[in-house]
């Protein structure tokens, strides 16, 4: 737990609900695993087709997952007729990412009214192990009064 605390009672049902219309999430196989006031958790298993030419998953992946859950963890904090879009981010690769899941939890670090900084960090589980392969550091756009449904295209 956070200890920070989301200024909608339905901040959980609104992240997930946003997190099934996000439609790359269900391209690449992602899951939402876990939903707290300003920490949230996504998991993807690995797939070949994933991977960059080493058999790794591609830094693109990994980064896709981690801006997501980072995304997710600001989002959970925002007022309900709020949406979300990311600002910028940083992502350091830290190790090679090998293995058969990689984990994704995005953490607030600091909450705005505008703007809002997290963090990610992204492991991958291989044969039972934990390492940490990548860590992201975000800043988030609270837009205010505008919906979270798709308006794009």
């Amino acid at each position: 737990m956070t200890g920070l605390a989301p200024s909608d009672t339905d901040f959980a049902e609104r992240v997930r609900g946003s997190f099934a219309r996000q439609s790359i999430m269900d391209l690449l196989g992602a899951r939402l695993t876990r939903v707290e006031p300003g920490e949230v958790e996504i998991e993807l298993p690995f797939r070949p087709d994933l991977c960059q030419q080493h058999g790794f998953f591609h830094a693109g992946v990994t980064s896709t997952i981690a801006d997501s859950a980072g995304g997710y963890a600001g989002f959970s904090l925002f007022p309900a007729d709020a949406s979300v879009l990311t600002v910028e981010f940083k992502m350091n690769l830290l190790a090679p990412a090998d293995g058969d899941l990689l984990r994704a939890t995005g953490r607030v670090i600091k909450p705005g009214r505008t703007l809002t900084v997290t963090e990610a960090e992204v492991v991958v589980v291989k044969d039972g192990g934990v390492k940490t392969c990548a860590h992201m550091l975000q800043t988030l756009m609270c837009l205010q009064g505008r919906s979270d449904m798709s308006q794009a295209g």
